[in-house]
């Protein structure tokens, strides 16, 4: 089983054609990912609490109805966390986020359970949960706890607006893409990271730093793979793009998937995994994300779609 980690929340969305209209949509990095991961087939679960409202409940039944195991949520008389989506073809989204007191970010540390199941393969976690307390210290208290026991994958997944001071935030992303068995980070988030080092100099400075492999996403340039020894790219994968919304989760969910499926989703994946599973792994992700910028919204494929896009 895949664990995602953190924010579960209401993207409000511009409905096509009609820019002051806005949709209500399910969402958060890590909610995403569950769902992405499901999709393709694999055991998925969530952590987070969420909240008992109706935007709660549409989080927490969408949760079910994809086959995503919830016995790690925990529900909350506080409200949803909401966020307003600005999409623009061709550039990255914008988002707004309403998060005072909200359910997600009221996640205690009396909320994580004694132990995990042997089932839980990998733990993921990042994006703006790690910002919001007291639930971002809630989930580095149970990353630290299960380092080095099972798979820990991390996606930075950066939204500028909510840093406050940007050197200590800088400090805790190198600390925990430190402890990761694999960080997936996008070429944009390294830059605003770095913004005077080359992307692939600063993904080599957290492996020499202690990641095991790193994963770095170039949106229509597609991605690379470092681990120790070794190098692997791959471009993108044709689609005609209508959005990017959810890309990222959608390749981090197939990318465990994958890597899952070759057997190297373990806390030694860096030190096992060949160049060839590597690639494999890669291409497979980058599939997955193209056909979910193919889709309006975070609209993760299945393994059916993936098939029949061959």
């Amino acid at each position: 089983m895949i664990v995602g980690c953190g924010e579960a929340l209401i993207d409000f969305v511009p409905r096509e054609g009609n820019e002051l209209a806005y949709v209500p949509c399910t969402g958060g990095s890590p909610y995403n990912l569950a769902i992405a991961v499901s999709r393709l087939g694999m055991k998925a679960g969530f952590f987070s609490k969420i909240s008992s409202d109706f935007f709660g409940d549409l989080l927490f039944n969408r949760l079910l109805a994809e086959g995503v195991d919830t016995s790690l949520v925990r529900r909350s008389n506080r409200l949803s966390t909401l966020a307003f989506v600005g999409v623009e073809r061709g550039k990255e989204p914008r988002y707004t986020f309403y998060t005072n007191g909200s359910a997600d970010r009221s996640l205690l540390e009396s909320d994580i359970p004694e132990s995990l199941s042997d089932e839980v393969e990998c733990l993921e976690f990042g994006s703006i949960s790690l910002l919001l307390e007291p639930g971002a210290q809630t989930i580095k208290k149970l990353i630290r706890r299960e380092t080095g026991r099972r798979a820990i994958s991390y996606d930075p997944n950066i939204r500028s607006m909510m840093v406050g001071d940007v050197e200590t935030f800088t400090r805790e992303v190198e600390e925990l893409a430190s402890r990761a068995t694999i960080v997936k980070v996008s070429s944009a988030d390294l830059e605003w990271l770095y913004p005077r080092r080359d992307r692939e100099d600063s993904a080599r400075a957290w492996l020499a730093a202690g990641a095991g492999i790193v994963v770095l996403t170039r949106g229509k340039d597609g991605a690379v793979m470092l681990g120790p020894g070794f190098r692997v790219e791959s471009g993108e994968y044709p689609v005609e793009v209508i959005d990017t919304v959810g890309a990222g989760d959608s390749f981090h969910g197939a990318l465990l998937v994958r890597l899952s499926q070759l057997g190297r989703l373990t806390p030694h994946c860096a030190e096992n995994l060949t160049r060839r599973e590597a690639l494999d792994a890669l291409e497979f992700a980058i599939k997955a994300s193209s056909l979910n910028c193919a889709q309006r919204g975070a609209n993760p494929p299945t393994m059916d779609d993936m098939d029949q896009a061959e």
